[in-house]
């Protein structure tokens, strides 16, 4: 959440306003109830709040975007998930409109909020609003003058926080492992909203023998994986269905036939995302969707876990290859690597084997991509199919993403903790050498900046370069920056 989101929020909660609040047309409007902020899943910021409008009361939800256009921008206005919608708040109205409407064209009263609140706090907010707009072209303090730094030094610099960044999610796999150990042990169901794991976790010694069990990594993996398919939109909605539908569920199914299909069916049943409609204009879609219910009929009494719906999920400004649909399709093949094909233990025993860096990729690759089969190969969403053949769930480059961000670091972590140094070695060298097929504009930018060539296809490098942006220059850190420091001192 961005600063003045937060501000805004506050404001809300607390109804730190200077005079009342009063529609366009000069009704009263009373806050009964702001709401509970909606932390959890997409849709409005605050869900069943009360507001009284002249002498009628509402129960529904509040959004709150910076700007009035964005309610259409952000795709609100067709989104039935802001059906709810009662007060829309804005931190600017250029064109001083005082509605927005749902999706059943309903008219929702729309509120500047700079209006109602102290001018100072106003200017303040107005004024993260212009930063985070002069961010989004951000302009490294360096450009057009880091010519005086050697590409040595500055590719020294960037490998050392690639680094860096590896390191930090070797710790964070490490603290995921612990905490799912010691909530196994407090017999807690995961997804769970929140939990203090207080001292007693904080202080408890873990012995190399509590992290033998292949479960454990199986879901380490699946959760991060799931969290890598899920993109920026929907990555926290991905995990949370892979704590949902945890190996421990899915593992007692492993050795029935059709494993993919079934879990298939399981993950899109508790997500939400099968229609309630099973009867399609296409034929192919009835009967796939009419399949996906029967299985599920005959599993879901066995499940206890969390649901999800399908307003909760973003489809808006997506890649039609990014939807949750196609992805979910892809986590379920990558689900049945994990447990009908051994992928871990593949993994681990790949590097036992003396090899070459290229090697070891091409076989990380192979174990990793997955090609379109079946009823995701020409839809994108049920009831429509695809105007173009899908070649590909999962390619090279979201591969390439989750081998560097998701399977070193966790294979890192494992050997450590069982003392297999010369596997540890491999997997590390492997780091440092892998070439990857993607980038981004955030890497491209650096790229492009430090006048650094092709290195960015390197992924240490690269890795280092969202390191250097998201930690040095956005930051204003750059005295802080060996790069930086040689140029501005």
């Amino acid at each position: 959440m961005k600063i003045r989101e937060k501000a805004v929020y506050e404001i809300w909660k607390e109804g730190n306003f200077k005079k009342a609040l009063t529609t366009s047309d000069a009704q009263a409007i009373e806050v009964i109830d702001t709401g509970m902020e909606n932390k959890d899943f997409a849709g409005p910021d605050f869900l069943n709040a009360r507001i009284k409008f002249g002498n009628i009361t509402y129960l529904g939800d509040v959004e709150i975007d910076s700007k009035h256009k964005d309610w259409k921008s952000h795709g609100h206005y067709f989104d039935k998930k802001y059906s709810k919608v009662i007060l829309h708040i804005t931190l600017s109205n250029e064109k001083h409109q005082p509605f927005v409407f749902t999706k059943d064209k309903r008219k929702v009263h729309s509120l500047c909020i700079l209006d109602f609140i102290d001018a100072e706090v106003g200017k303040t907010l107005l004024r993260a609003v212009q930063m985070e707009q002069r961010n989004k072209s951000f302009i490294m303090p360096c450009k057009d003058r880091n010519a005086l730094v050697s590409k040595k030094e500055k590719t020294n610099f960037l490998i050392e926080l690639g680094i860096e960044r590896f390191q930090n999610k070797a710790r964070k796999i490490l603290e995921r492992t612990k905490q799912m150990i010691y909530l196994k042990e407090m017999n807690i169901r995961e997804p769970i909203v929140r939990y203090d794991f207080g001292e007693d976790f904080d202080s408890r010694k873990f012995k190399p023998e509590e992290f033998s069990n292949t479960v454990l990594w199986q879901q380490i993996i699946y959760e991060m994986i799931f969290e890598a398919l899920g993109f920026s939109k929907n990555k926290d909605l991905m995990l949370k269905l892979a704590k949902a539908v945890n190996i421990d569920f899915l593992i007692k199914y492993s050795e029935k036939e059709n494993f993919e299909l079934l879990v298939e069916s399981v993950l899109l049943n508790v997500s939400g995302l099968i229609p309630e409609k099973i009867s399609f204009n296409e034929e192919k879609a009835s009967e796939y969707v009419r399949e996906m219910v029967e299985i599920w009929d005959r599993l879901k009494s066995d499940y206890d876990g969390m649901y999800f719906k399908q307003e909760h999920w973003h489809f808006f400004k997506q890649r039609p290859q990014n939807f949750p649909t196609i992805r979910i399709a892809g986590g379920a093949r990558l689900l049945h690597q994990l447990l009908k094909e051994n992928l871990f233990e593949d993994l681990i025993e790949l590097f036992e084997k003396e090899g070459d860096s290229k090697d070891y990729a091409a076989n990380m690759r192979n174990l990793m991509v997955i090609e379109a089969e079946g009823f995701w190969r020409d839809h994108y969403v049920f009831d429509k199919p695809a105007k173009e053949i899908l070649n590909y769930f999962v390619g090279i480059s979201r591969v390439d993403e989750i081998v560097i961000n998701v399977l070193l670091p966790i294979l890192s972590v494992y050997l450590e903790i069982f003392n297999k140094s010369e596997s540890l070695r491999r997997v590390k060298e492997l780091y440092i050498n892998y070439n990857q097929k993607t980038s981004n504009q955030l890497a491209d930018q650096v790229n492009s900046t430090l006048i650094l060539g092709r290195a960015k296809e390197r992924s240490i490098l690269y890795q280092g370069m969202i390191e250097l942006f998201r930690n040095y220059c956005v930051k204003e850190r750059c005295l802080e920056c060996k790069i930086g420091a040689k140029i501005f001192n």
